[in-house]
């Protein structure tokens, strides 16, 4: 079984921007589903989506885990190790 030790290494920040992806907000753009980095709080918007802002802020900062900021659900996600937890 594959481990991964950024996973286990997260941080808990709060959203930056509680209301939705941030480049989307700032662009008039719309999201699918939403995703929280968990080194910064970025809150980005998933690939299903036009922008994929959250997998272009880990291409541009190396944050490497994400979480789902979808009410209801409670996984996370690691961008180096293509592994969820």
């Amino acid at each position: 079984m594959h481990t991964c030790e950024h996973l286990a290494l997260v941080q808990d920040p709060p959203p930056r921007t509680p209301q939705g992806c941030e480049e989307c907000l700032s662009t008039g753009m719309r999201w699918v589903h939403l995703r929280r980095c968990l080194s910064c709080g970025h809150i980005g918007c998933c690939d299903s989506s036009p922008g994929k802002h959250a997998t272009a802020h880990y291409k541009e900062t190396d944050h490497p885990v994400v979480a789902s900021f979808e009410p209801g659900e409670d996984w996370r996600w690691c961008y180096i190790d293509n592994i969820i937890g």
